[in-house]
């Protein structure tokens, strides 16, 4: 049985760089014979898209189509889907995603002994190969290795049992590679701010506007066919950036908020009214505007 699921995986190419605890990324497994219609019904995505051994962006909205909680979402098997969430506490999305399971013959539950380890460098060997860039690599532990090779380098993201805290300078990286590359990372508590379309997570191919019913989706889909998302994520560079900060222009108007920033402050993901002509100010610091990196896109 092994062996048949792992001939659905990318190859992994041998990585010579060890693999880091990371904070802030928790395992949540649905598993059971409705678990994807289940996810397709509650998630943002489309997962009915998905076949065994790929992957997509996707995450959870509040009625007023809100992003409550982002993640990777992982089809290991039929039945058997693996959700890698960010920052958000496991206990409390179970709860709250569970509510909706009703008659649904699923289970969710916090997988408290796989955690999350990150690998930086390496050549990215195999990422268009074999399935393309949505297709998990070969893992025979079975548990899910994600590469998130993009334009800032190579990564792997590798799901492995594992205790301890985590390394507090390889998550620190690892959360700035993802910011970098518009792939929001906040605190806890600041769930609620954005929809969808502010954090520009349609670059991402997180979401779906065609696949039905969700909550938020009416949301989701007004606003994406009628273009009303006026505030877009932006990376800027500067100095003074903290996440929760505000951005302004020349004349002391408000411009952008940041979801996240670098441990230096020089660098940050913002979701504003901004573009790469206009000039703004972080505590009276002038930032340059660009846009994020891009290659962390999925397929499906």
């Amino acid at each position: 049985m092994l062996s048949t699921r792992c001939r659905l995986f990318k190859r992994d190419h041998v990585n010579p760089n060890p693999a880091s605890l990371l904070g802030d990324i928790a395992v949540i497994d649905l598993e059971g014979p409705d678990a994807e219609s289940f996810a397709q019904s509650q998630t943002m995505n489309d997962v009915f898209a998905l076949d065994a051994g790929q992957w997509h962006w996707n995450g959870w909205l509040c009625p007023k189509g809100r992003v409550q909680a982002l993640f990777a979402l992982l089809r290991l098997a039929p039945g058997q889907l693996r959700l890698l969430l960010f920052d958000t506490e496991p206990a409390a999305f179970v709860t709250g995603l569970s509510r909706y399971l009703l008659r649904s013959k699923a289970r969710l539950h916090h997988r408290s002994e796989l955690r999350a380890f990150g690998e930086f460098g390496g050549t990215g060997e195999g990422t268009e190969r074999n399935g393309g860039r949505d297709h998990l690599l070969a893992d025979p532990a079975g548990h899910g290795v994600l590469d998130l090779t993009a334009e800032g380098g190579a990564r792997r993201l590798r799901i492995l049992p594992g205790d301890g805290p985590p390394d507090p300078v390889a998550t620190a990286r690892w959360r700035e590679a993802d910011l970098r590359h518009g792939l929001p990372r906040w605190s806890p508590g600041r769930e609620h701010a954005w929809t969808p379309h502010m954090l520009s997570l349609q670059r991402l191919k997180a979401f779906s506007v065609k696949k039905g019913c969700y909550p938020g989706q009416e949301i989701v889909a007004r606003t994406h066919f009628l273009g009303q998302a006026k505030r877009q994520a932006w990376w800027v560079d500067g100095q003074g950036l903290a996440e929760g900060g505000r951005l302004s222009d020349g004349d002391g108007r408000d411009l952008a908020e940041v979801v996240g920033a670098t441990a230096d402050g020089r660098g940050a993901l913002v979701v504003g009214l901004l573009d790469e002509a206009l000039q703004a100010f972080a505590d009276g610091h002038p930032l340059r505007v660009r846009r994020p990196l891009a290659g962390l896109a999925r397929p499906v």
